[in-house]
């Protein structure tokens, strides 16, 4: 144990006082050089187990080496957590640069970790210019339109992406359908926290906690959604080409938390909660090696869509609205139609 910790302090402090050229991750020796886009949501969580010198397994493959803060002026908890988090990165070996052009010059992969999902498109952009895989924390974008044309980028200069909340990876939920009490998958009721932000559609701000596991559960192939809202709650019921029925409760209300009831031909079992950013970053440093994306472009794709039907079923007074109706007109906005 002592002499694997000794090579992976030495192998950061290497890395730390290299200020080469990122090559691409194929090419890149181990651990690979990180760079973080935007400090002002897990940037320090994920450093902190990132740049641990006794990180086990496939988190000892990556290390972040440098950040650039970003930030949304507009946002108080933007501009709040940038005040007592950079301070914090930095004291763990990681440089603060001032552009995302330097950043790129230090590093082999990309983390885009800024809280708010309107930067998502234009941070992204210079690093598929770049050559640079990319991982896009929640929500990808702060709309469906501009999801669309963040893959257009991926596959124009290509290199592949992905986006996840942490919930989906809970062991629980990935292994739910392995659950003999189960039976076959019927349907799920997925609950959440559901916090507002003026600046993005509602459920994608917090409520993609939810809606991530809800499909995680479901799979893909909802057809339209629902949705009822109140001041302190949400509840947004998606029908599934199959029939199957999925709803996501939004709370603001009372007492909130994660979890979900799973419906099965043979049993309803409890879904899972929320295990730690551990088993996401996992699969962050897994795509970062082979390229290939743990959720793939149309399931992501189908999640914002969601979401984007949900906030247009609140605005028609809840009335059902499809995930195809909202796809063609993202579609058609993207197309300058």
């Amino acid at each position: 144990m002592f002499a694997r910790t000794l090579r992976r302090v030495f192998s950061v402090a290497c890395l730390l006082l290299i200020a080469n050229v990122g090559v691409s991750a194929e090419k890149a020796s181990l651990p690979l050089k990180a760079g973080i886009i935007g400090c002002d949501a897990h940037a320090l969580s994920w450093t902190k187990i990132l740049n641990d010198p006794q990180a086990p397994g496939e988190l000892a493959d990556m290390v972040v080496v440098a950040a650039y803060p970003g930030g949304s002026p507009d946002i108080s908890h933007s501009v709040e957590l940038l005040k007592k988090e950079v301070g914090p990165i930095a004291k763990l070996g990681v440089e603060i640069v001032d552009s995302i052009d330097e950043l790129l010059k230090k590093v082999d992969v990309v983390m885009i970790l800024s809280i708010d999902g309107r930067k998502h498109l234009e941070e992204s952009r210079p690093v598929f210019e770049a050559g640079k895989r990319v991982f896009i924390d929640k929500p990808i974008a702060a709309s469906l339109a501009e999801t669309i044309r963040i893959y257009r980028l991926s596959e124009k200069y290509n290199v592949p992406t992905f986006s996840s909340s942490s919930l989906r990876f809970a062991k629980r939920t990935i292994d739910i359908r392995k659950d003999p009490k189960l039976g076959d998958l019927v349907g799920c009721d997925q609950y959440a926290p559901c916090t507002l932000e003026a600046h993005h559609p509602d459920f994608f701000w917090y409520g993609i906690h939810g809606v991530e596991p809800l499909f995680t559960i479901m799979g893909p192939g909802c057809l339209s959604v629902t949705r009822i809202h109140t001041e302190g709650n949400d509840l947004a019921v998606g029908v599934w080409k199959d029939g199957r029925i999925g709803t996501f409760r939004g709370i603001r209300q009372g007492r909130r938390g994660y979890g979900s009831t799973v419906f099965g031909t043979k049993g309803i079992v409890p879904g899972g909660t929320f295990d730690g950013y551990e088993p996401l970053i996992v699969e962050i440093v897994k795509f970062f090696k082979t390229g290939k994306p743990p959720v793939s472009k149309a399931e992501t794709l189908e999640i914002i869509a969601f979401m984007e039907a949900a906030d247009e079923s609140k605005r028609q007074g809840g009335c059902p609205v499809t995930l195809k109706s909202v796809m063609e007109k993202a579609t058609q906005e993207v197309s300058g139609k």
